[in-house]
């Protein structure tokens, strides 16, 4: 190619081309080819960035799921807020796409509830509030440590309640109902819409149906009285679809879940944002669907992320040290408003929220993390705040602007090396949001806002803009802090996170 490109010319768009060691080739645009992708990003606006790859798809992304009776902990988040991101980004990518919230409403968590109410709650509903389910969880768990036979105790109880016994439905109902109303307003402060909230419960009429399949198929067979679904070819240890009570599994469900889906949506993809200690839970769920004829295995993607932590380690509800996730907010929402005395609460809320939501989504979703304040809020390292301060910025610059930016922007000569940078880095911006879609990782996302915020920063400190002198190079240099700024303003839509117009 450089050979051919070298006796014939160089296309119109390239300004050189170089071959480095040890094979590389390397191509240099041309300034009149970056600075043309500044009057797309100023016509497109919201969409620049957007395609039409998905066109005629659908995805199915399942993703925050919290379990019912107990507080929206801090381990909820990751899934939450890198579910939101990666929807959004497929979203932008032109695929049709639909957010489940798979809530953990049944199971034998439920029997364990049961008796916990009836032994420690006089067997009421009325008075029962989010913290007080936490409270007895825990003590269940206490209690069971010292008498086992509890555990059997609440295996009976979640039997009845699949029986439909009238009591177990009562109080599972009544569980159901506070957490609902407790979910709605965490969901609210993380500005988190989910298209569809279906629990376990709702394929509770659907199990049989795809067990006594897995039967006819001779996909499952009995074991020690059990149910399962074996995978010698895979090494997988068998995945139990009913216990020897009869009772049904998270395993069951979750298959008759994908089978709703698929006769539902007709995906092209599953997508199940869901912690890292669910691999193998979702290894044995996906190659029982493909047994099961639900899809093919290249459909079914687990993006598994890694723990979030405080000092001391992975947080536990059994154990009673699990962190709100409210109270985090709250926090965040403190932190933010000493940043400025003059701060707003609203303003104060975007950026604590988007601080907490951009902490986690700067990391990519494998890795562990733990929770730094001081990380969060830094206004001159990768952070929300850092953020939506250069885009305060830019919109400040355009604000005090008297003349309107042209609808075609004049090539001016020479071009700063500040404004270079700028120019090759914003054409990057499409390329990065297909590949983060592409590899479910959001964090190329925040990557690249952060290197395009460093470099427009840079460029503001060391090159006029209002006061450039010629009125070319104003309106250019004008056109570029609004670019940037609709692309700073288009990535935090994708990571869920609001730009606000003034810090």
């Amino acid at each position: 190619m450089v050979n051919s490109w070298r006796s014939s010319g160089l296309p119109k768009y390239v300004a050189k081309i170089q071959v480095a060691k040890p094979g590389f080739i390397n191509i240099w645009l041309k300034n009149e080819v970056l600075i043309s992708e500044i009057e797309k990003v100023l016509k497109e606006k919201k969409k620049y960035g957007s395609s039409n790859l998905g066109k005629g798809k659908t995805v199915v992304i399942d993703y925050s799921s919290p379990n019912i009776a107990r507080p929206f902990g801090i381990g909820h988040l990751r899934s939450t807020v890198i579910g939101q991101a990666i929807y959004n980004l497929y979203q932008f990518l032109g695929y049709k796409t639909v957010g489940v919230n798979h809530l953990g409403d049944w199971g034998t968590q439920f029997g364990k509830l049961i008796v916990a109410i009836k032994k420690w709650h006089q067997g009421e509903v009325r008075g029962l509030t989010i913290d007080k389910l936490e409270k007895l969880y825990v003590k269940f768990h206490q209690e069971a440590a010292k008498k086992p036979e509890l555990e059997d105790e609440a295996r009976a109880w979640f039997k009845k309640l699949e029986d439909k016994d009238s009591e177990a439905r009562k109080i599972w109902r009544a569980c159901v109902e506070i957490s609902l109303k407790e979910f709605k307003r965490i969901y609210e402060l993380l500005g988190v819409e989910i298209d569809y909230s279906l629990g376990e419960s709702f394929y509770e009429d659907k199990v049989m149906v795809v067990i006594e399949k897995a039967k006819r198929k001779q996909v499952a067979v009995e074991s020690e009285g059990a149910l399962v679904i074996k995978f010698p070819e895979l090494n997988f240890p068998p995945a139990m679809l009913l216990k020897s009570d009869g009772a049904t599994t998270y395993e069951a469900r979750d298959l008759a879940c994908i089978a709703y889906r698929k006769k539902r949506w007709q995906p092209a993809l599953f997508i199940y944002e869901v912690g890292i200690d669910q691999k193998l839970h979702f290894q044995q769920t996906f190659a029982a669907a493909v047994k099961l004829g639900l899809g093919q295995l290249e459909q079914f993607v687990h993006v598994a992320h890694g723990l979030i932590q405080f000092e001391g380690g992975k947080m536990s509800t059994r154990a009673g040290k699990i962190v709100h996730l409210e109270e985090v907010l709250n926090e965040a929402v403190k932190r933010a408003q000493k940043l400025s005395e003059k701060r707003q609460k609203k303003i104060a809320q975007v950026v604590g929220v988007g601080a907490v939501k951009y902490f986690d989504l700067m990391h990519h979703p494998s890795t562990d993390i733990v929770f730094d304040w001081e990380k969060m809020f830094v206004l001159e390292g990768n952070s929300a705040s850092y953020l939506q301060y250069t885009y305060a910025r830019c919109r400040s610059v355009l604000k005090k602007s008297p003349i309107a930016i042209p609808d075609r922007i004049h090539i001016h000569d020479p071009v700063s090396d500040e404004e270079v940078a700028l120019l090759r880095t914003i054409y990057k911006f499409p390329e990065v949001v297909s590949e983060a879609g592409e590899s479910y990782a959001p964090n190329l996302v925040c990557n690249f806002l952060f290197d395009l915020a460093q470099k427009y920063n840079l460029f503001y400190n060391r090159q006029p803009i209002l006061k450039a002198g010629n009125p070319e190079l104003v309106e250019g240099r004008l056109a570029l802090t609004s670019a940037v700024s609709q692309i700073i303003k288009n990535g935090l839509y994708l990571l869920g996170i609001e730009a606000p117009e003034r810090m």
